[in-house]
């Protein structure tokens, strides 16, 4: 019945732009958090963009400038521009609602190659 959904990602060249959207069902959207994290081959996932329900963001340090997390409550969506992508942006990025358990959605390939 909850379910969140990730799209927009893709294959993108370095210092591109990706926009990626999460779109949630089964909750009341504009009561909870949300947050956005990736995890990259080898590696754990790590949170690297989260937003309140009353629209106070944060960022991991290595994103931090680039990319920018934003809500649409109307839609139950929320968002990740990605700017100035890097290789090490590579992953696997799946959005998440705090304070459900453990909910994620299938998550969205995003590869950053020349």
């Amino acid at each position: 019945q909850v379910q969140l959904v990730e799209s927009g990602g893709g294959l993108v060249q370095p210092g591109g732009s990706l926009r990626l959207s999460c779109t949630a069902s089964g909750i009341i959207f504009r009561s909870y958090a949300m947050g956005w994290y990736r995890q990259a081959p080898g590696k754990q996932r790590e949170l690297v963009a989260r937003i309140s329900s009353g629209g106070v963001t944060n960022y991991e340090d290595s994103v931090k400038g680039r990319f920018t997390i934003s809500r649409d409550n109307a839609k139950s969506t929320v968002y990740l521009q990605m700017n100035s992508l890097k290789f090490e942006d590579t992953a696997v990025y799946y959005c998440t609602a705090e304070g459900i358990g453990n909910l994620w959605g299938q998550g969205t390939q995003v590869t950053v190659s020349s």
